[in-house]
Formats: structure tokens, C-alpha cells, sequence
């Protein structure tokens, strides 16, 4: 079984965190027709996307996405916040089946294409384990029956009752996400193993714990590079899970300045996991841990 690695999102156009000019040529320097989609799947195997989570997906955005990559590339899919961040969403009023239904329809074309991952209900940190909270979860994996699920839960109430917390993804079949972030008193504990023999769900957001509630930018949260000497155990507990489940994905999701792009590079290494695609001469300079990954001519990424 080959690991599944990649980043949280491939589109990072604008900020002070962009990507352009590091891992995709700046806009002036890009040849007609590129494509950052296509040029990312060339050199990762699958990505979560976390446009869904800001708008319901649409079928033809997504077939074009299966378009545009290689058969063997894949989408974890995060859910509408409408299903974990209520109080977010823009059409306000509780999840109801058109909600459900415009969000099926929108991954169908993957799904179709077998190129459909996971799908990612990701809470937020103030989601505590309630008996409310618990049916809702309940209802949430009963509606996406059917499709490979990983749930993302962030205050530490689901860890301090482990045992009620497994049997209930457990019952699902779903995954619970494992994390690696800055801690504090609420954070959920983890120890970065697999619940069940289906999946294993590994997400990195950094450890900028300076920024992670006091910052400027929502992107200044994710400025962070792992150190080899800090991915190496990862890579080790990913190796653990790997026996134990049928498919396991890893995510990067320190993205500022391509930050992530570099580190699911050093950890598919770590992984043993092919690294063919030339790779940008900027990025590799950047990252001295990629010394000696193949790289393309400068400012001509294709």
C-alpha cells in the first residue's frame, strides 16, 4: 500500500504566505496554458481540498478537477461548514436535505471517477463532547454512510473519554484524525495511531504556538517548517499505521510560503515513497532539507 501525501489545498495565490514564485512561477513568468492543479498532481498523489468547506462544491468544477489529474491522484474533500461550523455559513438555519444533497451532487463527479478520497468533517476547537454534540456526530456519519469519513475533533473533552469517543466513529467506520498543532489546556491528546483497519488520517498544521491565537493574518497561524529531526517520528507512526489500516493519507497544512509543499516532499522521502517529478530550483533552495531533489530550470515550471 502506498502512502497517500500531500497538502491542504494547492491554491495559495495571494499574502504574504504565497506560493507563487516558490513552488509556481510568479504570474508573469507563467507560460500560456499553466496549470497550478496539474502541475501539483504531477508531483503528489493526492491533495484535501478546503475550498468545499467555504462554498457547497459544484459538479462541473469538480469533474474538471478529475480532468486535469492523473488517474492515480486522489481528493480528500473537506465538508461545507454548514455541517461542522454553523455559525459560519451563509445560509444561516440548521443542515437540511437540500444542504446534503448539493454537496453529494458536487463530489458525484469524483466519486464517480473513483477519485474520490476522504471526506473530512472537521469541528472547531469549541466543539465539546456533549451528549447533543455526540447525536449530532452520530447523524452527521449515519447521512455520509457510504463514503470514507475522518473526523476532526479538537478540545481535549473527546480525548479525556476515549472509550465513548471510539465507539462512536468506530460504529461508523470512520477515522478519527490524528493531529499535529501547538497544545494547550483545551487541545485534544492524541497518540497518532489508527482507530480501526480502514484509514489512517494524519494532519500537520505546524507548531507556531506564538501565532496560533495571536496573529495579524489567519495565515501567519500556519508559518511553520518542520525540521527533519520533528517530521522523523511522524514518519515513524505513519510506518506503525501503515501495517494496521488499508489506506493512509497525510497532509500538510503549514502552508505559508509553500512551507507544506516542502515537508510532504522530505516526508514522502522519509517514507520511502517515490520523489520523480522535478521539482522548482526556487523551492529547493529555499528548503535546504530537499538538497538533492531533482529540480526544473528556474521560472519554467511545466
Amino acid at each position: 500500500m502506498r502512502f497517500r501525501v500531500g497538502t491542504s489545498g494547492w491554491n495559495y495565490p495571494a499574502g504574504k504566505g504565497t506560493w507563487n514564485g516558490i513552488f509556481y512561477p510568479l504570474p508573469g513568468d507563467r507560460e500560456r496554458g499553466f496549470d497550478e492543479l496539474r502541475f501539483y498532481s504531477e508531483r503528489f498523489n493526492t491533495v484535501e481540498v478546503n475550498s468545499t468547506f467555504y462554498g457547497q462544491p459544484r459538479p462541473n468544477v469538480t469533474l474538471g478537477w478529475v480532468r486535469r489529474t492523473p488517474d492515480d491522484f486522489d481528493f480528500s474533500i473537506k465538508l461545507y461548514q454548514k455541517f461542522t461550523h454553523p455559525g459560519m455559513a451563509t445560509d444561516p438555519g440548521p443542515v437540511n436535505q437540500a444542504d446534503v444533497d448539493a454537496f453529494k451532487g458536487g463530489i458525484d463527479p469524483l466519486a464517480a471517477a473513483g477519485r474520490l478520497g476522504v471526506l473530512l468533517a472537521q469541528f472547531p476547537p469549541g466543539f465539546q463532547r456533549t451528549p447533543e454534540a455526540g447525536d449530532y456526530l452520530g447523524w452527521l456519519l449515519r447521512t455520509f454512510s457510504g463514503y470514507s469519513m475522518a473526523v476532526e475533533l479538537r478540545h481535549r473533552s473527546w480525548s479525556d473519554e476515549p472509550g465513548a469517543t471510539l465507539a462512536l466513529l468506530d460504529a461508523h467506520g470512520a477515522a478519527w484524525v490524528q493531529i499535529d498543532e501547538p497544545k494547550f489546556d483545551s487541545s485534544i491528546r492524541q497518540d497518532l495511531r489508527p482507530n480501526g483497519t480502514e484509514l489512517f488520517y494524519l494532519r500537520c498544521h505546524g507548531r507556531n504556538a506564538a501565532k496560533w491565537w495571536d496573529h495579524e493574518l489567519a495565515e501567519d497561524r500556519y508559518n511553520y517548517h518542520y525540521s527533519a529531526a520533528e517530521l522523523a517520528p511522524l514518519a515513524h507512526k505513519a510506518r506503525d499505521a501503515r501495517a494496521l489500516v488499508k489506506k493512509a493519507y497525510l497532509y500538510m497544512n503549514n502552508h505559508f510560503s509553500a512551507q507544506s509543499v516542502a515537508n510532504a516532499v522530505t516526508l514522502r522521502k522519509m517514507l520511502d515513497e517515490p520523489v520523480a517529478a522535478r521539482m522548482p530550483a526556487e523551492l529547493v533552495e529555499r528548503f535546504p532539507d530537499l538538497e538533492g531533489v531533482p529540480t526544473l530550470p528556474r521560472a519554467r515550471l511545466l
